[in-house]
């Protein structure tokens, strides 16, 4: 038997879910498309992820989600002016100028040659990064 998966979705944890709605849609600019009680759910492109109340926390030591955009730089001065706050990454390999991240063949980029990144941690602690692909 062949298994076959019609989809596939992120959920995040979240121990305060108003408070992780609110970073969402003020921060990132996301409205939810359907809310339950202990949880939220957001359709981005084609993708789908979900808030959900928990008591457990996120690690925040890796990235749990990732959003692509066409213009990073755009995207970086938007989120900043609505208060995000970028994370430095300093580490072998990727390191970030100006909160931006040039990294060479690195998955998730499709074919690309790379990406452009950045990382930030949304209210609840959970590690989210934004990249544009470089042709």
């Amino acid at each position: 038997m062949t298994i076959r998966y019609t989809n596939a979705a992120a959920r995040l944890p979240a121990q305060d879910l108003e408070r992780a709605r609110a970073f969402y849609s003020e921060k990132l600019g996301l409205e939810p498309v359907d809310e339950r009680p202990g949880g939220v759910l957001y359709r981005v492109g084609g993708c789908e992820f979900a808030l959900f109340l928990s008591t457990g926390r996120a690690s925040g030591e890796h990235t749990q989600m990732g959003f692509e955009v066409e213009d990073i730089e755009a995207i970086v001065a938007e989120l900043r002016a609505r208060g995000v706050v970028f994370e430095d990454v300093d580490a072998p390999g990727p390191r970030t100028r100006d909160g931006i991240a040039d990294i060479e063949g690195n998955y998730p980029s499709k074919g690309a040659s790379g990406e452009r990144a950045v990382w930030l941690r949304d209210s609840e602690g959970n590690l989210l990064g934004i990249g544009q692909l470089i042709a």
